[in-house]
């Protein structure tokens, strides 16, 4: 079973042991899972210490480590050099691709974002909702008209208020969604590199210091759904991280979305995504396997997503 695993205690460390990662607190040992189990390490506390052996580990099944700062952004991302066994002719192919090609498949996530974010205010009864299918059709290649921010302008107020602003740099409901974002970023980036593919090399995120731009492309129509979460816990009065948060943002991971008709967990839709765009690479066709924005009754199923199950350690 896929499990995030979150360091926020200080002074823990982290090492190998027999198949497990072990979590330690001055020598003594407080919790150890199974590495075949972890989908991904997320480590945001001060103090944490690890061997070079469990990151060797962890890299070879393709889990990676995510390094946050105090605003549960993510900061680093650790992930293997090898994941798959095209990764050479996926390399060139994304290298090569045509700047027309990577302006399509923008589109696309553009449209994909906009049309999620529409379906998540209509579910919960927005006025307003009704015009993001129509900026989602209204994308161009290359998003060239900036309709992402024009949507997000009236998207941020819609959802969480008037007042609200989205700042990485702020606590309360920006922390949140810094932190299910690093969640969600991580499937991503696990999924990218699986696929044969470059993190580093982006279709429209080009920030030289960002290691992981494809990452940060592909991530963008998952984000409403951690939007659902946090909006959710915003109106309850919650605004700050405690563990059994941390465990509802673990099983997004684990909700099921639809694509094409068939249901899959967002890990799995993740990794269907990043293949569907590898091929889009070798062929030249902008074609990408994007799920559909669920259904009202699934977006109140993603708002009170079950707590018992992920690890917090």
């Amino acid at each position: 079973m896929d499990r995030i695993v979150d360091i926020a205690t200080d002074g823990r460390h982290l090492s190998l042991y027999r198949g497990f990662l072990i979590v330690k607190e001055q020598h003594e040992e407080v919790g150890r899972i199974a590495l075949d189990d972890i989908h991904a390490v997320i480590v945001h506390a001060h103090g944490t210490t690890w061997s070079a052996n469990l990151v060797a580990a962890l890299a070879e099944r393709g889990a990676p480590i995510v390094f946050c700062a105090a605003n549960h952004s993510p900061v680093a991302v650790t992930l293997p050099l090898e994941g798959h066994h095209a990764q050479n002719a996926r390399f060139r192919a994304q290298w090569d691709a045509s700047k027309p090609l990577a302006k399509q498949l923008w589109r696309r996530i553009v449209s994909a974002k906009i049309a999620m974010q529409g379906a998540l205010l209509a579910a919960r009864g927005v006025a307003g909702a009704d015009a993001f299918p129509l900026i989602a059709r209204r994308v161009k290649s290359g998003d060239s008209d900036n309709l992402e921010a024009q949507a997000a302008r009236r998207y941020w107020p819609l959802l969480m208020g008037a007042e609200f602003r989205r700042d990485r740099d702020s606590p309360g409901a920006n922390a949140l969604l810094n932190y299910g974002y690093a969640v969600i970023r991580a499937t991503v980036a696990r999924a990218v590199v699986a696929a044969g593919l470059h993190p580093t090399i982006g279709i429209n995120h080009a920030n030289r210091g960002n290691a992981f731009a494809l990452a940060d492309d592909m991530v963008e129509p998952f984000r409403p759904l951690v939007d659902a979460l946090v909006v959710t816990m915003a109106a309850r009065g919650i605004d700050t991280l405690d563990p059994a948060l941390k465990r509802r943002f673990a099983q997004l991971i684990a909700f099921d979305v639809r694509i094409g008709g068939e249901v899959s967990p967002v890990s799995i839709a993740a990794a269907r995504l990043a293949q569907s765009l590898a091929r889009a690479f070798e062929s030249g066709r902008p074609s990408l396997a994007l799920f559909d924005p669920p259904t009202p009754i699934e977006w109140s199923a993603l708002a009170l997503i079950d707590e018992r199950d992920g690890a917090v350690r």
